[in-house]
């Protein structure tokens, strides 16, 4: 399984996800699902995927080429004039290679080979946007009601998205409640797991503002994962609490 987070906020895009691969408990691979390209000064643009790891590595060693393609040839993934065309291409190569897949694998592989995708980047005087891409190749586009998409094992990790998330926090507290985010679907799925890669872009910069790989035994991330769970507890413990002999002598059980 998989997990990333693409988020936008007033100063940029935070993007995280996992790294983890598994064919059950006995066969778990680390497999690099965040990638990215830019043109200094003019764009960046920047992809996460989840689903079947063939078809996502298809995908990318696909924009890979379009990325450095002659534009007489194919118009390449760097010289498209705007995101929501970069969306459309991604969605047709998406489309175009799970089709492929299933054809190739027969009726055994319907069904098997899908894969999404997280686009998110900047061209050079348009807003930073973000996309949520489907196996069919048609997609979504962030905005204020949805500010940030989910793929992959998604709902651990949403309830503390949903109720955080401020679209004018800094990137340094976006990216300490991705951290919680993920240390609360690491906790709760086995299919998820270090490293994770992280991944800022600043509005209007065309290029990482911060990149890292955060792997077993890191620090920060360790202490986020205590401090998450000493808080949680100390909270749990200062509610109010539940008077059993009161509710039977008002007859609520």
């Amino acid at each position: 399984m998989t997990y990333c987070v693409g988020m936008v906020l007033e100063k940029g895009l935070v993007l995280m996800s996992d790294t983890r691969t598994n064919s059950g408990v006995d066969n778990i691979s680390v497999f690099r699902k965040m990638f990215h390209w830019c043109v200094p000064g003019e764009r960046i643009l920047a992809v996460m995927t989840a689903g079947n790891l063939a078809t996502t590595q298809s995908v990318i060693s696909k924009l890979e080429e379009r990325s450095k393609a002659p534009a007489d040839r194919h118009m390449s993934l760097l010289e498209l004039p705007t995101m929501f065309q970069v969306a459309v291409e991604t969605g047709k190569l998406l489309r175009e290679t799970v089709r492929e897949t299933q054809v190739e694998n027969g009726q055994t592989g319907q069904g098997r080979f899908t894969a999404s995708l997280i686009l998110a980047g900047q061209i050079k005087g348009m807003e930073p946007r973000l996309f949520l891409i489907y196996p069919e190749g048609n997609f979504i586009e962030a905005s204020f009601d949805t500010p940030f998409f989910q793929i992959g094992e998604t709902k651990y990790g949403r309830p503390i998205l949903i109720r955080a998330y401020d679209r004018s926090m800094s990137f340094e507290d976006a990216v300490k409640l991705l951290m919680v985010s993920f240390d609360s679907t690491l906790k709760a799925n086995l299919s998820v797991g270090l490293p994770l890669d992280l991944l800022v872009i600043e509005r209007d910069s065309y290029k990482p503002g911060h990149e890292r790989r955060i792997e077993q035994g890191d620090t920060y991330f360790e202490s986020i994962s205590s401090s998450w769970s000493d808080a949680l507890k100390s909270a749990f413990n200062s509610l109010p609490d539940y008077m059993i002999n009161e509710s039977q002598d008002k007859g609520l059980i």
